[in-house]
């Protein structure tokens, strides 16, 4: 393994370092307006929500690496304290990546990019009609990282209004995350896009307790053909499974079958099923 001390290192490469292992990250298409109103409109990937009580986001314009010079963003909020954040999905990806080109500032990205404004109801900047949801937000406070090229600049955002297209809700009127098709950024040029065999899911263990993989009997956990994630699926079950549980027809599988039946029992999880064909190696 390669370690690096952050301070040797030059902003470029540090950067580049971060970037390309932090993420996916989302991206923030914000929108905002100077004091005499001009528009602008543009992408930050360090971006995230952190509160939803009170529902708070927080997103960094960070300055210039090569210019020491910071964004439009950054100065529009201090000048107006508001912004649009704007969720950026697949089909909207390339006129997102060239709202962020450095245009001199007064230009307006919204029709350089070819998007469409639209009125906010709660604060001045305007909202992107493409994107399938739309947060009207205040900005509480900017903090201010550093001074030099690099530095972020923290804008700490209070979501006032919603908006969000029925076209991407589901039968419950919650957003569905394969139509919402959300791109999210990597390291370079290489973007991120959250559909088909991309998604999956994962059981909160909120109320049911696993019994830990420290619970397991040590010939499964040293077993080498288990990975990190099957030994997780099984150290999420809420008891080591009894006799009556564990019945399974399965009975005459050599050791190297039963481990690779059980490996695909944990990736449709069946974790019982799993254990059952894995106590056989006990």
């Amino acid at each position: 393994m390669v370690s690096l001390d952050p301070k040797e290192l030059s902003v470029p490469i540090l950067h580049q370092y971060l970037l390309g292992s932090i993420g996916p990250r989302p991206i923030a298409f914000a929108s905002t307006v100077d004091k005499e109103g001009n528009r602008n409109l543009a992408p930050f990937s360090f971006f995230n929500v952190f509160s939803a009580n009170p529902p708070i986001l927080i997103f960094s314009p960070a300055r210039s690496g090569r210019m020491n010079t910071t964004k439009d963003t950054h100065n529009n909020v201090k000048e107006v304290a508001e912004v649009v954040i704007n969720v950026v999905t697949y089909d909207m990806v390339h006129q997102m990546s060239l709202a962020s080109s450095p245009f001199e500032a007064g230009v307006d990205e919204f029709e350089k990019a070819g998007f469409t404004p639209v009125a906010s109801d709660t604060i001045r900047p305007f909202r992107v009609k493409e994107s399938p949801v739309q947060l009207e937000c205040k900005v509480l406070e900017v903090k201010d990282l550093g001074e030099n090229g690099g530095a972020g600049n923290l804008v700490i955002c209070e979501v006032l209004k919603i908006h969000i297209s029925e076209s991407v809700l589901d039968q419950k009127g919650m957003i569905d995350q394969e139509k919402i098709d959300l791109v999210s950024r990597m390291g370079g040029n290489w973007y991120c896009r959250a559909n088909g065999e991309s998604l999956f899911e994962v059981d909160k263990p909120l109320t049911a307790i696993g019994i830990g993989v420290d619970a397991l009997p040590a010939k499964i956990k040293m077993c080498k053909e288990l990975t990190g994630n099957d030994l997780g699926i099984l150290g999420n079950l809420q008891s080591i499974p009894n006799d009556e549980e564990m019945t399974h027809e399965l009975t005459n599988l050599s050791e190297n079958l039963s481990i690779r039946f059980a490996k695909q029992l944990l990736t449709a999880n069946k974790p019982i099923t799993a254990y059952a064909v894995l106590s056989k190696l006990l």
